[in-house]
């Protein structure tokens, strides 16, 4: 894929249904009222195999909330760095030229609670030697957030947010705008993917295998 070009993967969530034209802002504005680039996004068949047609440029987010930017127009992921749930000092830059599943979610959230098990799954699934996770717990309690990462069976560190302000360094280019969010951060540290809600194991592995082989997502 060239820059430019944009790729919707099959989220793995049942049958996905027809694509509708969606419109997304364009990489490094705000996203509420800006300029808008619109896509048209095509479905073969209806059962899977979502593509964007080439655009001029920004990104497109797809009906499952899945936004792809291209090679050429990421940006640098924030400076993620912290206390993790268990009192380490973790950082984003501790895992440089690694693949990065960051995971945005909290013990309170129903969708996170739904999600935590693909989460898991995906982990197994991807190569650990060139696929990192690593989760931000917001708006939380630290026992409570430990407790569910027990029960879970959650292996990867996550940084200890209550007020959630790690988030703000997303904010001028792709913000996380639910929760649960899980982002994909390229080998180069830059962000390539958003996911919105919550995801399906193959979905994830899906996404994070298409950036490394791919580059585009």
């Amino acid at each position: 894929m060239t820059a430019g070009e944009v790729r919707l993967l099959p989220v793995g969530r049942g049958r996905p249904g027809c694509v509708r034209r969606v419109q997304a802002p364009r990489l490094g504005a705000p996203w509420w009222g800006c300029t808008v680039v619109a896509v048209a996004v095509v479905l073969a068949g209806c059962s899977g195999g979502l593509q964007a047609e080439r655009s001029s440029g920004g990104f497109v987010q797809g009906e499952y909330g899945i936004t792809v930017v291209p090679a050429g127009e990421r940006v640098q992921a924030p400076d993620l760095a912290g206390e993790s749930l268990s009192g380490e000092q973790v950082s984003l830059a501790d895992f440089a030229g690694q693949t990065v599943l960051v995971n945005v979610w909290g013990s309170w959230c129903v969708p996170c609670r739904e999600e935590v098990d693909d989460l898991v799954a995906a982990r197994r699934q991807l190569p650990a030697d060139s696929v990192v996770f690593l989760g931000i717990n917001i708006r939380d309690d630290r026992a409570a957030a430990q407790a569910f990462e027990d029960r879970h069976g959650v292996t990867w560190p996550s940084l200890f947010d209550p007020s959630s302000s790690l988030l703000l360094g997303f904010r001028d280019s792709l913000p996380a705008a639910a929760v649960p969010t899980t982002y994909i951060i390229d080998a180069d540290g830059r962000v390539a993917v958003r996911m919105l809600d919550k995801q399906t194991a193959q979905t994830f592995v899906d996404v994070v295998t298409d950036v490394q082989d791919g580059g585009d997502g």
